[in-house]
């Protein structure tokens, strides 16, 4: 009988979450980088190039590839001869493991997870607890899947009920554009068919963990009617044209992963849950011999791309800029800004809102300048910050008029597409969009030279920072005038991949 001795497991979860925090697997990147090698849209493949040269870096640098570092989720196979010595039950020893990942000083990962979530929505500080989902199985070892998922990804899972009669694909091809690019695409798609409701959204996040092999699949041909709605999925999503980071290309996803279950007769349960850009699980398993051996992967096996602006980016500083410069920045134009940026996202825009209704004043003055919505990473060793992705816009899009129209804004950054409104809005105003790649975090840092807290130190990573940058990498998404290009971009690339079709 194998015993499983308390601190293997818990010091197995610590190391492995700290591993997939700046390891990608490395099927996702040689994934990731074919789909380079074959994208034909520019912007798209820029995009691709920030997120394989950020991977290479965090990989080197031992950081987060992502901000966001994800909620934990942990399934835990646990064989019925196994013996414990251990004081603590299973999910503490997980959560124990979990503590210590996120609060390692030498690669400190963001704490995101926050308690009383109908209320308070309080931080652990600790980003406990995590997710456990238990299975007793045959066998004498512990099989241990995690994953780190982030909120960008997970915002967008998607469950339905259809009538056994319908069709899954015309779901998915309905849904897919409807999730738009905060998602932080290409990555892959889970797919759970059958069960129950709770059943099927367990295994679409379930398949997620599996290999990427979808050109194998091609190669080999389907086999049954799951491989073969995999791969009419991948050819269909594809083909929408949404591209990375949704600004239109041939890929949109590296694999369609699906799992299924029987269900009763009255239904087709379906879920669809994403991984970005920064997909980050892992398996390991213990037998008794001590913790998990984590072999660190060869940098050689890195797709040779090395990102770089492009020559004919504009250079804008934003300690002078005017909404005259503004007004003649063209959608989809590459920006190199420098200067002064302010940060915020949710939770301040939710107390700027709230003191504006009082009338209370503001403690920063947003006159003519730029806010970017991010909760960095706490720096550690020499850094002025941790990495520092933006998050996903349309969860300020509520707050973009009152911004715009109360505090004297006039630009903002953030990933993926703006809603009509917040669209409408930017037009009426004549403000400005710029979208920054998501899931190149700790590259857009190195152009991040000094940061300080200006207001609401409280809410931690959600507090104004005011950064000084220097040549950070945007797009024009929405302009001036309301020309957005995750609506341009995508329609374009939907006519011409029918056209290569």
């Amino acid at each position: 009988m194998t015993t499983i001795h308390q601190e293997d497991f818990i010091a197995s979860v610590a190391d492995a979450l700290q591993y997939i925090s700046y390891y990608h697997p490395l099927d996702f990147i040689k994934a990731l980088g074919k789909a380079y090698e074959r994208e034909q849209s520019p912007a798209a493949r820029d995009a691709i190039a920030q997120i394989l040269t950020n991977s290479r870096m965090s990989a080197q640098g031992h950081r987060p590839i992502c901000q966001d570092t994800g909620i934990v989720a942990a399934f835990v196979k646990v064989g019925m001869e196994v013996r414990w010595n251990a004081s603590m039950g299973v999910g503490d020893m997980v959560n124990e493991g979990v503590r210590r990942a996120y609060l390692t000083p030498d690669n400190v990962l963001r704490a995101s997870v926050v308690s009383d979530p109908a209320g308070a929505r309080k931080n652990t500080r600790d980003n406990t607890p995590a997710v456990i989902h238990y299975e007793i199985v045959p066998g004498d070892k512990v099989e241990v899947t995690l994953a780190a998922k982030g909120g960008g990804s997970e915002n967008k899972s998607k469950f339905v009920v259809l009538n056994p009669s319908d069709s899954l694909v015309d779901w998915v091809l309905k849904t897919v554009p409807a999730m738009g690019a905060g998602w932080c695409p290409p990555g892959i798609l889970g797919i759970g068919i059958g069960g129950t409701a709770e059943k099927a959204m367990l295994l679409a996040k379930e398949a997620l963990m599996e290999q990427i092999d979808i050109h194998e699949l091609q190669a080999r041909g389907a086999s049954n009617r799951v491989e073969e709605l995999r791969l009419e999925l991948y050819e269909k999503v594809n083909a929408l044209g949404i591209g990375a980071q949704g600004l239109g290309g041939l890929t949109t996803v590296l694999d369609v992963k699906i799992m299924d279950y029987p269900t009763h007769a009255a239904g087709l349960p379906v879920a669809m849950i994403p991984n970005c850009a920064a997909t980050r699980h892992i398996h390991f398993t213990l037998d008794g011999s001590g913790p998990a051996t984590l072999i660190p992967p060869s940098l050689d096996e890195w797709p040779k791309v090395e990102w770089h602006p492009s020559a004919d980016s504009r250079r804008v500083n934003l300690d002078s800029i005017t909404r005259e410069e503004i007004a003649t920045w063209k959608p989809g134009e590459t920006l190199l800004l420098s200067g002064k940026l302010l940060t915020g996202r949710d939770a301040a825009h939710k107390r700027i809102s709230d003191m504006l209704a009082r009338g209370e004043t503001l403690p920063v003055d947003f006159t003519n300048r730029f806010i970017y919505y991010v909760g960095p990473v706490d720096p550690v060793r020499d850094e002025v910050v941790g990495p520092a992705g933006p998050t996903t816009a349309t969860r300020m899009d509520k707050f973009t008029d009152l911004m715009l129209e109360k505090t004297g804004l006039i630009g903002m950054v953030g990933k993926a597409e703006r809603g009509p409104e917040a669209i409408a809005s930017i037009k009426r105003h004549k403000a400005v969009y710029l979208m920054a790649v998501g899931g190149a975090a700790y590259l857009v840092s190195k152009a991040i030279k000094a940061a300080r807290v200006l207001a609401f130190a409280d809410l931690g990573m959600e507090a104004i920072y005011e950064f000084t940058v220097q040549d950070m990498p945007v797009t024009v998404a929405v302009d001036s005038n309301g020309t957005s290009v995750h609506e341009t971009g995508p329609a374009e690339w939907r006519v011409k991949i029918g056209k290569i079709s």
